[in-house]
């Protein structure tokens, strides 16, 4: 799928469509379970583009979502569930239920900027966002290329036992190539007003929670 292909085929400029993205991401952690659930309804929209990178993120993080769940739920005060002391309070299961579903739908939202970027929009959304920071004599180079290996490394399915080796400090795969040309184009009117666009969403949505 190419760059920016839920917003149309070069409707958008890769590091605008991931400025929306990430402003969706922030939105969806202030959102109530009536807000996450219309969130939830636009990702099963495009349940079949985003689905396997979706189900790789849960897999990998399943353990951690779990961790929040128990922490939260066994941490807040209230009357136990069932009336049982053993298990958590109405109250701690509540609260822990509402941020599990934030972070499976940022999740949901993360597959999707991958499925709508690629890798090469990706890189190319990160050399424009850290281009006035290069600009400024920071190496931006490398580290836009880590951090796009990185997300696209998160889409992987590890093999089992993958984390001893990257412990003992054999990753594994082969080397990529020494030089990687991207191009930089320049953002257009259309990139300024869905920013601007997204922004002002993004605060109404944030402040009626």
């Amino acid at each position: 799928m190419g760059p920016c292909a839920f917003f149309g085929a070069g409707f958008l400029h890769p590091s605008s469509a991931l400025l929306v993205c990430l402003s969706g991401i922030v939105v969806i952690q202030f959102l109530g379970f009536g807000g996450l659930g219309l969130v939830l309804l636009l990702l099963l929209s495009t349940l079949r583009q985003i689905l396997p990178g979706w189900w790789v993120l849960l897999r990998r993080l399943r353990w951690l979502l779990l961790s929040v769940w128990l922490i939260l739920a066994y941490g807040s005060a209230g009357d136990a569930l069932l009336g049982q002391a053993w298990l958590p309070t109405h109250e701690g299961a509540a609260e822990a239920t509402l941020h599990v579903a934030r972070l499976v739908l940022m999740l949901g939202y993360l597959a999707w900027l991958f499925a709508l970027l690629g890798q090469r929009g990706l890189l190319v959304a990160l050399m424009s966002l850290l281009g006035p920071l290069s600009r400024r004599g920071v190496a931006t180079d490398r580290l836009a290329v880590r951090l796009s290996l990185v997300m696209e490394n998160l889409q992987v399915e590890m093999p089992k036992g993958a984390w001893r080796s990257m412990l003992d400090g054999n990753p594994g795969g082969d080397d990529g190539p020494t030089k990687l040309r991207v191009e930089v184009s320049s953002w257009q009117l259309i990139d300024y007003l869905a920013c601007l666009g997204v922004l002002a969403f993004s605060i109404c949505a944030i402040s009626l929670g």
